[in-house]
């Protein structure tokens, strides 16, 4: 086999500008972007390996005979704890298993595992919009690649509908909750929103997210698992991709709302669907505004929405915990605003194989909402909300 080993640098005339304009200070602590997801296709000739990255970085490959494997290294960039540290690629016998560390503090690894008698060739590459490095691997004899599957007949979608007489599947099936995926909402380059003198969206989610953790760890048996424990940039698209990687059973995402009117407060908790209101559909685009998809793919997206069967039960998780938040707040606090559940169109939810909700827990356009916002007790008492209404969603499936 012909090895291949390389590097590739991924620079760009915005990061030399910056870097020209910064400070020459030294800093010990570099800007780490996070790994948060490693994918395998199965085409007729290759086997495609993409590892998906939350923004363009150096990397390195090189190949090894023994062991047989091929090692890509991403610079300056970490792991997202929810990507599974195995992955077994789709269709190709001739890799046998994909490999994800961390080789230090600032690198990330990739190993894939091959069987170099049986591999002809691999190119490594990347792509754009999103940053993704792409390894294609090409047997030697392409009757060893996988068999190219017919892709399905396009079919009219219809609006999901319940389930035998107003049931969802799961509730028929008896299925129960173990691990929960919390979303702290935006992070790293997207600060969400924010007060110019006040605290930034990020990092309330953030904290909110670490507080919900930290009690359904203390007070259930039930496996918490943040998309983002520091303040890192994670794509839109890829939340929902690494929760149902990790085949969870809820995913919860966490944010704090702001509207042109700072006498607007209150609380509210969406579910993915359509909305005629037009307020809930500002929402949706202020907080859509860091996806990578276009108008172009608007039928795809209209296609999934309403062909998520997820929606249903996705509706009364929302309402559940939507109710337990704002009766748990306005037990502590007064003036608590509660919005209601209702649908939207928020990318995040988008693609879940869960069911899936999407949290406002306030406004940072609000006078009065700012000051309890930046209260720790304030945030304690959200998360305690919310643990609230998991309890009781757990509880009306039969399980709790």
């Amino acid at each position: 086999m012909s090895g291949r080993r390389g590097r590739l640098w991924t620079i760009f005339p915005v990061l030399i500008l910056s870097l020209a304009a910064a400070p020459a200070e030294k800093t010990d602590v570099p800007v780490l972007s996070e790994v948060y997801n490693v994918r395998s296709y199965a085409h007729p000739n290759y086997t495609r390996i993409v590892l998906d990255v939350g923004a363009p970085r150096e990397y390195v490959w090189n190949e090894t005979l023994t062991p047989p494997e091929i090692t890509v290294d991403v610079i300056r960039a970490r792991l997202n704890p929810i990507v599974p540290e195995t992955v077994t690629p789709a269709g190709a016998g001739y890799i046998r298993r994909l490999r994800l560390a961390a080789k230090n503090p600032t690198t990330v690894r990739l190993t894939i595992e091959a069987d170099w008698d049986r591999v002809r060739r691999y190119d490594v590459f990347n792509l754009f919009d999103p940053f993704r490095i792409v390894i294609d691997i090409y047997p030697k004899d392409p009757a060893a690649g996988p068999a190219a599957a017919a892709p399905p007949a396009e079919k009219i979608p219809k609006p999901a509908q319940p389930a035998g007489g107003g049931y969802s599947l799961a509730r028929q099936l008896g299925l129960g909750v173990r691990t929960i995926i919390i979303d702290p909402g935006h992070g790293g380059s997207d600060p969400g929103c924010l007060d110019p003198a006040g605290p930034k969206e990020k990092d309330l989610t953030l904290d909110i997210a670490l507080k919900l953790k930290a009690i359904l760890e203390a007070e259930s048996d039930l496996s918490a698992v943040l998309t983002r424990e520091t303040d890192i940039f994670v794509p839109l698209e890829a939340r929902t991709i690494v929760a149902n990687q990790r085949k969870a059973d809820l995913f919860i995402s966490i944010h704090v709302n702001a509207y042109r009117l700072k006498a607007r407060q209150g609380l509210e908790t969406f579910f993915l669907n359509f909305s005629p209101d037009p307020a809930v559909n500002e929402l949706a685009a202020k907080e859509n505004a860091t996806t990578t998809k276009t108008i172009g793919e608007m039928d795809k997206i209209v296609k999934k929405v309403v062909q998520n069967s997820r929606i249903i039960e996705s509706r009364e998780l929302a309402r559940t915990v939507q109710s337990a938040l704002a009766s748990h707040l306005s037990r502590h606090y007064a003036g608590v605003k509660d919005l209601g559940a209702k649908g939207g169109p928020f990318w995040v939810l988008l693609g879940s194989e869960m069911p899936a909700i999407l949290i406002e827990a306030g406004h940072l356009s609000n006078p009065e909402e700012i000051k309890r916002l930046q209260s720790a007790v304030y945030r304690q008492n959200i998360a305690r909300g919310i643990f609230e209404g998991i309890k009781a969603y757990i509880r009306s499936l039969g399980k709790g």
